[in-house]
């Protein structure tokens, strides 16, 4: 029957969540088939939307990139694997074939932000973003390159469908939130909040996001016991159990404060990692953080930051905000957070930064030897935000990321002239020698780069290394 064929199972899809332990979802084409039709309709998308794919298809965002689009009749704009991570790439090709809706991770929204111009996003209409933390001024910013553009946070998870709650940024969204909310649970989904006896807590009470209705999963494939724990009947109701923290706030709006699991103790107190990562998102010129606990049990953080930004500073403006023991021991600024390879925030990474400390990740000093490599290593410190680098060194070592690659990319091919120069440059090059490697593969006349070099080098009022004056 067809209520048979809508409850068979339309996916599996391996995730591993916060704990790092594989476990496949089975979800059911009504299941996927609710949430699909949920946002199209609250959207009014049709024949007429061109959606582009930058999620992977092992990321559950994809889901809604092929079959939105094509279940309607309208187009899916497909991207290059050459050009998978290169914003620039993208930012043309939404220009040249009319995107008008863009659904992707936060970090991956940033990256177009950071590279597009008002007119290659002209055409875009509606931009949907999910799977981490949705900063409410990637919202505005976007509102302001694109008028009349609709800009929305959706909340969920993989065990229930991709998406479950929405939350737009439009002209009534409040100025002084940081982070855009769950906000209300989308058509023919319920939740609820829920504290540790099983009951729904009041407003403004933190407790378990349990999420219902037509877009939870079947269960985990071959794993009873944990389909049995995390979902679970409740007056009538199937619900998944998601293991975050959320609450109510008066007006009916969901508010996720982080997962349950990033619940630590840190000298005896029980300290919430979300709520010190907003705390520090909320600071002047930070615009996102990662917050964890060290093996020596100390709180450390990594922070996203404007180059004006001083470390002493953002801990003196937590005093206001949290107690003294949710002060992280350790703080780093950096340019960027480091993004996985579904665009969200490398959790992992920031860890093995934080545990290696400043120096350990770079290797030896190593000079460079042509006008390219010197004006390559000056342009490349910049965008990490350091005194140097050596052309030896990993550019990702050395504090580099997918968001910095995308940024190193647009200033080289803006300062040296070569507009053929890709983001598969820097991340196949890694070091400054391989990076100026794949400039020159590119370019038709070589000797071009190096007296371009020399120029900019003269202009920046950088010495040029004797290896380097040697090698005109």
């Amino acid at each position: 029957t067809k209520a048979t064929e809508a409850d068979a199972i339309a996916y599996v899809l391996f995730s591993s969540g916060s704990t790092g332990e594989p476990k496949g979802v089975e979800v059911s084409h009504r299941a996927a088939a609710n949430t699909v039709d949920a946002i199209a309709a609250h959207f009014g998308l049709g024949a007429d939307d061109h959606t582009i794919g930058l999620s992977a298809l092992e990321f559950d965002l994809s889901v809604f990139d092929i079959f939105a689009p094509l279940g309607l009749g309208g187009t899916l704009v497909a991207v290059d694997a050459a050009e998978d991570r290169d914003a620039a790439a993208w930012s043309r090709l939404i220009a040249e074939t009319g995107v008008t809706v863009v659904n992707c991770a936060p970090g991956l929204v940033t990256m177009l932000l950071d590279t597009a111009s008002a007119a290659q996003l002209r055409s875009v209409r509606v931009v949907l973003t999910g799977g981490d933390r949705v900063k409410a001024r990637a919202g505005q910013r976007l509102r302001e390159l694109v008028p009349g553009v609709r800009f929305a946070g959706l909340g969920g998870t993989t065990e229930t469908a991709i998406h479950s709650t929405i939350c737009e940024v439009a002209d009534s969204f409040p100025a002084t939130w940081t982070n855009v909310p769950y906000g209300v649970p989308m058509a023919n989904v319920r939740c609820r909040v829920v504290n540790s006896r099983g009951e729904d807590c009041p407003d403004w009470v933190a407790g378990e996001l349990w999420i219902g209705g037509a877009g939870v999963a079947r269960g985990y494939r071959g794993d009873p016991e944990r389909t049995s724990d995390r979902f679970v009947e409740a007056d009538g109701v199937r619900w998944y159990r998601t293991g975050d923290l959320a609450r109510y706030l008066p007006d009916g709006t969901l508010d996720f404060l982080g997962r349950a699991d990033h619940q630590v103790k840190v000298r005896g107190f029980r300290v919430e990692l979300g709520e010190v990562e907003s705390a520090l998102a909320a600071q002047p010129g930070v615009t996102e953080a990662v917050a964890l606990v060290t093996a020596s049990g100390r709180l450390a953080a990594v922070a996203a930051a404007e180059p004006s930004a001083d470390a002493d500073a953002v801990l003196s403006g937590l005093h206001d905000l949290l107690p003294a023991y949710m002060i992280p021991e350790i703080l780093e600024l950096a340019p960027a957070i480091a993004l996985t390879a579904n665009g969200k925030l490398d959790r992992a990474a920031v860890a093995r930064t934080l545990a290696a400390g400043d120096d350990s990740a770079r290797d030896a000093y190593v000079a460079p030897q042509t006008p390219l490599e010197a004006a390559v290593c000056y342009i490349a410190a910049q965008v990490l935000g350091i005194e140097r680098l050596g052309v030896a060194t990993d550019f990702f070592d050395a504090g580099g990321n997918s968001i910095l690659a995308t940024t190193l990319t647009a200033k080289l091919r803006g300062l040296l002239g070569s507009e053929s120069f890709g983001v598969t440059g820097v991340l196949e090059g890694r070091t400054v020698r391989g990076i100026s490697a794949a400039l020159l593969a590119g370019e038709p006349a070589p000797d071009r780069l190096d007296q371009v070099a020399r120029i900019l080098l003269e202009l920046a009022e950088v010495s040029v290394p004797a290896e380097a004056v040697a090698a005109r």
